[in-house]
């Protein structure tokens, strides 16, 4: 029989030491938990919570992120591609995804909320109607991404090749400019 967990809040738990309980969680909220290269895989998430959490190196193979909010956590090398990709939507605020991984991810329905987004990877996915909001994307991948209606008016240090993606009605601010500009190898004042 598969586990139902529901509304339950879980706090300052270590699952380093003890795997979190396999099955569907609904309602819950993870506060200061730590899952530094832990294994969560094939666990479904419905409108869960986690804040001030550290899930670095955490394995998601086949777990299901639906309508989830991830705040203040930090998220080091997590890759996202592995995920259950059906009904995948997910709030990013306050959070640190530095080397993480979205490589061919449905995104439509995700936000990112001044998150530091360096050296991720972006390439082949679906980032329609996504707002950047104040995001860092120092060396982050857009290779073959869908960036329809994206905007990126108040992220920073973004480099887009916008020949190798697709771009329609995409926003960008005009100080960002420069970072579309990059693969031609030119000074701009």
């Amino acid at each position: 029989m598969k586990n139902y967990i529901e509304e339950k809040v879980i706090y300052k738990t270590d699952f380093t030491k003890t795997n979190l309980t396999k099955g569907d969680y609904e309602h819950c909220t993870f506060t200061n938990c730590n899952f530094l290269s832990g294994d969560i895989s094939a666990i479904k998430f419905f409108d869960c919570t986690f804040i001030a959490c550290d899930l670095s190196l955490v394995v998601l193979t086949k777990t299901a992120f639906s309508n989830c909010l991830i705040k203040d956590c930090k998220l080091l090398g997590v890759q996202f591609n592995t995920c259950n990709d059906f009904l995948f939507s997910i709030q990013f605020e306050n959070c640190t995804l530095k080397l993480s991984s979205f490589y061919e991810l449905n995104l439509t329905k995700t936000t990112f909320k001044n998150c530091n987004l360096e050296e991720v990877d972006f390439s082949n996915a679906d980032l329609s109607a996504i707002y950047f909001d104040t995001c860092d994307l120092t060396r982050a991948t857009f290779n073959n991404s869908i960036l329809q209606k994206t905007n990126f008016t108040s992220a920073i240090n973004y480099s887009i090749d916008l020949e190798l993606n697709q771009v329609k009605k995409t926003k960008f601010a005009s100080a960002g400019l420069a970072g579309l500009l990059n693969k031609y190898d030119i000074e701009i004042d």
